[in-house]
């Protein structure tokens, strides 16, 4: 899916959602433990009940690779399902991977050619030799950690080097990259303020923004800041929406909660009108 696709997706739905697929043995309704795949059972029937108000799913791959073989079967079960079911959902795989040469070649075949995600999460510390293996799948895209939403990212990312924070220094360099085209740029919710700095390195680039919600990320300070006349932004929401409820209208319940964010994104996008 190309970006201008996705912002066809975003503008026809009117929401900019990215519903995460964090899927835990020890969070799910119980009688689903029963079922022959419960994380696939779970995850059809989240995607079931919440895909008419998101535009992405991000399965976060820690998750799946936790249940070994399992896992990858559950992982591999859930997109196959959307891309047959709902074709026009923008996949994400949320892998955090980073290394170079033929490892990050591996990875990126794993992922975007066996796997077929649209996208995969980089951290981009070990440089341009890292990265460049996923740039190299140039129908799909690379979205690079550029300035987390978690505690710690104050430790290294905003550190000063040659009179600017290493965050924007990563930005700069990613932009004269092999096909950096197709690089989408992770930045938390949580560091909103940053965002008009950020737009300014990377005015036109998808930002997948995690963070609203069980983080305490405020929507409408990322739009504020981070918003372009084309959107630009993918705003992702894990527990707050799958784990809702862990009854067994679970899934009713996290559609509701989609359904919410989602009306509360229509009226951002109205302020672009």
């Amino acid at each position: 899916m190309t970006s201008q696709e996705l912002t066809e997706q975003i503008f026809k739905k009117r929401s900019f959602l990215c519903v995460g697929l964090d899927t835990d043995l020890d969070k799910i309704p119980t009688y689903l433990l029963s079922e022959e795949d419960p994380v696939f059972s779970f995850n059809k029937a989240i995607i079931d009940a919440t895909h008419e108000y998101c535009v992405a799913y991000k399965p976060n791959i820690a998750f799946y690779e936790a249940m070994g073989i399992k896992g990858w079967q559950a992982l591999q079960k859930t997109i196959e399902y959307l891309h047959q079911e709902y074709p026009e959902i923008y996949t994400i795989a949320d892998a955090k991977r980073g290394d170079i040469g033929n490892t990050s070649r591996m990875y990126a075949k794993a992922f975007l050619e066996d796997l077929n995600f649209d996208s995969i999460t980089v951290a981009p510390y070990m440089g341009k030799d890292s990265v460049e293996p996923f740039l190299e799948f140039t129908n799909k895209h690379t979205i690079l950690l550029a300035l987390t939403s978690n505690e710690g990212a104050f430790d290294f990312q905003t550190l000063q080097t040659e009179g600017e924070e290493l965050y924007k220094k990563v930005i700069k360099t990613s932009k004269g990259w092999k096909n950096a085209e197709n690089l989408m740029y992770v930045v938390g919710a949580t560091k909103a303020e940053f965002l008009g700095d950020i737009r300014k390195l990377i005015p036109e680039n998808f930002l997948l923004v995690p963070g609203v919600g069980a983080q305490g990320g405020s929507l409408e300070e990322v739009c504020k800041y981070g918003m372009t006349k084309n959107v630009g932004l993918l705003v992702n929401s894990s527990r707050k929406i799958i784990y809702a409820s862990d009854s067994s209208n679970f899934a009713e319940i996290a559609g509701a909660k989609a359904e919410a964010l989602q009306q509360q994104m229509a009226q951002e996008l109205d302020k672009l009108q």
